[in-house]
């Protein structure tokens, strides 16, 4: 049985993926086991190869290297590609009030390690792993670690340590910290769900669908187009009711007389206006009036549409049809003439369904298209990410030059290449599974790595080395800053309760707490702040930790 022990306790590239594929299995196995509701998730992937390594199960050195790193450059880039389109958004109206919350958080965080650094002496370089796992930031874990080896040319082993010690109550802090922040400020569902209707911030860029009755005799005999230029709203006349109940196309030609009926397209915030320089807000049931016409959803899946304005394509003047709303990510957007057309573009086109068919020609609307992976943009974007990621910037007072590094480096390139990339002909569009699995395949691959190589010294660590007081110090880290931030939004800015659930998950960048506050709320409320802190949080964790190394190592 001698090739048992060598498969198990060997080496070799059998012996490597045999571990790999073990350590990854029963990490996650174990990761879908919950206690009093709360699971660490696919981080219990770092605890079995922890384990292993531990018991003699080791991997060699340049192979857990290799695979750390190409784990981490995979996670990252996955995660630019879907934040990517909302990441510069993410800044408008209430998020810019949320992203600076985050960041005041994240903020804390590192002034809280920098304290506890200075106060106890224990090594910069624990402290950063210890900050990650606090923080449940893996890509973070990464940049501090590549960031010592660029310096030192030696990894430090305290690092991951830190991290793995940490993480677990850090989990549990964040989750603790969201539900003290309701204890203190006596939150009840109910009152929380009625100020949540009452605003409109979440939902303010969303393309909405009303009916006008032309009441306004100053516009009586003007044209569509006149009418469009003399509102200063986004809106698109979807279509156009006369008295004689005939229905026709909103075009730019189209004249209104009065009593016409109005089937319009808005953002949410424009509504009144529009309304009230129209008529009067009436109902309308255009199903039963609608009866020559047709509206469907086409997706864009051919590639020269890819990048083009909607006002190029001149869907109304060729094919007699009008584009209503353009659903993108799950968001419907007004379809204004110089919104850029992506891969992966729903339209929302009504008109004879003749032409109707002939427009899902012109666009594709192929979903076997979309469900072919695009690999050029991911590896193009993964080259010019390492070649960003590998260049030196020199600042005064620092010895050595900085570096973005392979979790810095690819997670900008692929923010700015999902954003811009169809500007410029690139197909960026990657089916929300093909990104689901390249995402989990990194961060399982990166887990893993650390995971193997921490556990030789791990349980000596926790023992003899004052690994307790690390327990410690990682849950200050975690939950001194949310709860600052915390009483802060709610009295100063008065955030929502169930957005505030989002904005302390979004910046730990922690799904289990998000899926908590999923679990227990009933509304989207937590996963759309959530979404909206977390890219610049993502970024801002890889970010400090790098520094943290940089400047005080």
């Amino acid at each position: 049985m001698s090739w048992l022990s060598e498969l198990f306790f060997g080496q070799g590239v059998a012996h490597s993926v045999l571990m790999f594929a073990i350590v990854i299995a029963l990490g996650i196995v174990f990761g879908k086991v919950k206690v009093w509701g709360i699971s660490l998730g696919i981080t219990w992937i770092l605890f079995v190869g922890i384990i292993c390594s531990h018991f003699g199960m080791r991997v060699d050195g340049h192979t857990l290297h290799f695979m750390k790193e190409f784990g981490l450059i995979l996670f990252v880039y996955s995660v630019g590609l879907q934040v990517g389109p909302g990441f510069f958004s993410s800044f408008r109206k209430g998020g810019l009030t949320l992203n600076m919350l985050a960041t005041g958080i994240v903020l804390l965080g590192v002034i809280t390690t920098y304290v506890i650094h200075v106060v106890t002496g224990l090594p910069m370089t624990t402290m950063v792993g210890i900050l990650s796992g606090a923080v449940t930031n893996t890509p973070g874990l990464g940049a501090a670690q590549q960031a010592y080896s660029d310096m030192t040319g030696v990894n430090d082993p305290t690092i991951a340590l830190g991290y793995a010690v940490a993480y677990p109550l850090g989990v549990i802090g964040i989750i603790g910290s969201i539900l003290l922040m309701r204890v203190i400020f006596r939150v009840k569902f109910e009152k929380e769900n009625e100020d949540l209707e009452r605003q409109d911030e979440d939902r303010a860029n969303g393309a909405q669908q009303f009916s006008v009755r032309v009441t306004n005799p100053a516009l009586f005999g003007k044209d569509l187009m006149e009418i469009t230029r003399l509102i200063n709203r986004k809106f698109v006349f979807s279509r156009v009711c006369h008295e004689d109940d005939r229905i026709e196309i909103g075009s730019s030609e189209t004249c209104l007389r009065e009593g016409d009926k109005l089937l319009v397209v808005a953002a949410l915030q424009d509504i009144d206006a529009i309304t009230a320089f129209l008529g009067e807000r009436v109902e309308v049931a255009w199903e039963q009036l609608d009866k020559q016409l047709v509206s469907r959803r086409i997706a864009i899946t051919k590639g020269e549409v890819n990048g083009k304005m909607l006002g190029e394509m001149r869907l109304r003047n060729c094919f007699g049809v009008n584009v209503t709303r353009v659903n993108r990510a799950g968001v419907d957007l007004v379809a204004k003439p110089n919104l850029q057309l992506q891969i992966g573009d729903r339209l929302t086109v009504v008109g004879p369904e003749a032409a109707v068919t002939n427009v899902a020609k012109v666009l594709g609307n192929s979903l076997r298209r979309l469900r072919e992976p695009n690999l050029v943009p991911i590896f193009l974007g993964i080259f010019l990410g390492i070649l960003l990621g590998s260049i030196p910037f020199t600042f005064p007072g620092i010895p050595q030059p900085v570096k973005l590094g392979l979790a810095g480096g690819p997670l900008i390139i692929s923010i700015f290449i999902s954003r811009f990339g169809p500007q410029y002909g690139l197909v960026t569009y990657t089916t929300m599974s093909a990104n689901l699995m390249l995402r989990e395949v990194g961060i399982a691959l990166f887990l893993a790595s650390v995971g193997l190589g921490a556990g030789d010294g791990f349980v000596e660590t926790i023992i003899d080395g004052g690994g307790y007081a690390w327990i410690g110090y990682g849950f200050i880290i975690t939950v001194v800053p949310l709860i600052i931030i915390g009483i802060i939004a709610r009295t100063i800015y008065k955030v929502n309760y169930f957005t505030l659930m989002g904005l302390m998950a979004g910046s730990m960048t922690d799904p289990p707490a998000l899926a908590y506050s999923n679990g227990i709320v009933g509304n989207d409320a937590p996963a759309v702040s959530y979404a909206t802190v977390y890219p610049l949080t993502m970024f801002l964790r890889v970010l400090t930790a790098q520094m943290l190394i940089l400047f005080f190592v």
